[in-house]
């Protein structure tokens, strides 16, 4: 079971962060480096401080070293979010294969990427934003709470759970994301609000691939399948 946990994990997120990058290189990236324009002259505009040993920190450098790392970055994303899809539908004790599996990727898109955009939308570099710890904080009690209460709302029975699954779902926005003092930046809102709609839009792609990618591997490496388990 462990063994099949892991093989699953790991040939499904490969394969779906290989996919996810490709994607990108096309939707999210030429946003991106677009709005680092306006950012590179918003802060040519003022004095910029040096680091204190006179030395820029390292980053990736532009084109294929930047699209390396990135394409990493979201294989090994791949994988975690892989591993813990599969170990979900494990505890669920449901089957699973490629079609099922697409309803349990819109399931983690829900909860990774839509549920916290309510608050918090995808931000491009330039843009004026809460504290950072707060917004992290947010976001992980956002993810938690909706998927608590996607959990009660689907594999709970009894009425009961039912209006606290609802609950769980609304209280974050209740709550409300935190805000930055003032609103705007050094790029155009239009452009934020392409790379937003980008960022859900290939999000959802993204997650319904790594659904479909760990149900069709789970089946296929399975030892014993058994005919008379369905998923609903």
């Amino acid at each position: 079971m462990f063994k099949q946990i892991i093989v699953t994990a790991l040939l499904a997120g490969l394969l779906a962060g290989l996919a996810f990058s490709v994607i990108q290189e096309f939707t999210t990236t030429p946003i991106i480096l677009h709005a680092e324009t306006f950012e590179g002259k918003a802060l040519s505009a003022v004095h910029k401080p040096e680091a204190p040993d006179g030395e820029e920190p390292w980053h990736p450098g532009d084109g294929f070293e930047r699209t390396l790392f990135t394409a990493l970055s979201n294989v090994l994303t791949g994988i975690g979010f892989a591993l813990i899809m599969v170990a979900g539908i494990v505890l669920s004790g449901r089957a699973v294969d490629g079609r099922s599996g697409v309803i349990w990727g819109i399931a983690g898109f829900a909860v990774i990427s839509l549920a916290p955009a309510l608050g918090l939308p995808p931000e491009l570099p330039g843009t004026l934003t809460a504290d950072l710890g707060a917004r992290q904080g947010w976001w992980l009690f956002c993810v938690v709470a909706t998927g608590t209460g996607l959990w009660m709302l689907v594999f709970r029975q009894g009425a009961i759970w039912v209006p606290v699954g609802v609950a769980l779902l609304a209280i974050p926005h209740l709550i409300g994301a935190p805000t930055p003092e003032r609103i705007g930046g050094a790029v155009p809102p239009e452009l934020a609000a392409h790379f937003a709609a980008a960022s859900l839009a290939t999000a959802a792609i993204f997650w319904s691939m790594l659904g479909w990618l760990s149900g069709r591997f789970w089946q296929r490496f399975e030892p014993e399948k058994s005919c008379e388990r369905e998923f609903f």
